[in-house]
């Protein structure tokens, strides 16, 4: 197997593969209201064999949420890793409190303190292991009073040895200042894509010494080219949804198919998939980025992991499709 390109997380010093895996779509079915949150039905099988596959081929470091599946995604991941857990690093989230026999959201972070020990402990079962490597705030605009004290219990929970490092899933530039002041902050997790550039959090990234852990890396699977209709949406699916973040919304998911077209041709030079060419575009937009695509299945997980031997785009590939969509 060729040698797998490998990223810093942050300050921590300690190499990461350059690309992770993003958990959410394995949590299956949750709810907030009447809003399916998940991206549709899932096989444990499956997932727990791409897990394992992601390993085989170099990937280390997988990425989730208490709340994907209302704890199932955790369950999952911590049951895929097994014996192998103590060679990568899982990172998950603190955000909504959720029932996880009824799959529904119950409510936000009713404080912060006692609010973020509690998850963490949930967590901590449900994964199987004795420590998270990189817990992260998941409330985008979190008040920054609020933010302080989650900080503070963040490093509490270090210093109790329940996690190693932190971050925030934010794609606001002056939380993510407001957490890197914290000593062991490592990562901001933003959204970061072809289509949608964030030069602000990226900035702070560079200028704190952060990881940049990028989400929607493949704009909800609009950058693998299978999208090319609404139709194709599953009913208990999020993608199905109005949200304004939402890539395939029916609003949205026209303008970035026409644009996905003026760059098909960059993105897959090179004997590249589209979303191995998104990917390789990620890693030369930053050296602090790391791309967490979701996967369902094994063949997903290959994809996206053949993707660290083409490595960055180029310069000149870099600067056309910076040309291309103005």
């Amino acid at each position: 197997m060729s040698t797998v390109m490998t990223r810093t997380l942050g300050r921590s010093g300690i190499e990461v593969s350059a690309l992770g895996m993003g958990c959410w779509a394995i949590g299956g079915p949750f709810w907030a209201g009447d809003l399916a949150c998940g991206y549709g039905e899932v096989d444990d099988v499956e997932s727990i064999q791409a897990i394992q596959r992601a390993l085989d081929l170099g990937v280390t470091l997988f990425d989730t949420a208490g709340v994907y599946g209302c704890g199932h995604s955790e369950r999952i991941l911590g049951q895929a890793l097994g014996k192998r857990r103590a060679n990568v690093l899982i990172a998950t989230k603190v955000g909504d409190q959720f029932d996880e026999e009824t799959r529904r959201i119950t409510g936000g972070l009713d404080d912060p303190r006692s609010g973020i020990r509690r998850a963490c402990e949930g967590s901590l079962r449900r994964l199987q292991t004795d420590y998270i490597d990189l817990y992260q705030l998941h409330f985008n605009d979190y008040d920054l009073e609020g933010a302080v004290e989650v900080r503070e219990e963040m490093e509490q929970l270090v210093a109790e040895g329940k996690i190693r490092y932190y971050g925030w899933s934010t794609d606001d530039p002056e939380r993510a200042r407001l957490f890197a002041q914290g000593p062991h902050c490592m990562a901001i997790q933003h959204t970061l894509n072809v289509f949608e550039d964030n030069p602000a959090v990226l900035a702070v990234c560079e200028e704190h010494n952060l990881a940049s852990i990028n989400r929607g890396p493949l704009a909800m699977g609009v950058l693998t080219g299978k999208y090319t209709s609404r139709e194709q949406i599953g009913r208990e699916d999020i993608r199905l949804s109005e949200l304004s973040w939402n890539y395939l919304s029916s609003e949205r998911l026209p303008g970035l198919l026409q644009r996905l077209d003026q760059v098909r041709e960059v993105l897959t030079s090179d004997s590249r998939t589209l979303a191995q060419g998104a990917l390789g575009w990620l890693w030369a937009r930053s050296g602090h980025t790391i791309p967490i695509p979701g996967f369902k299945t094994v063949k997903q997980v290959e994809e996206n992991a053949a993707a660290m031997q083409f490595g960055p785009l180029n310069e000149a590939q870099m600067r056309q499709i910076e040309e291309l969509l103005g």
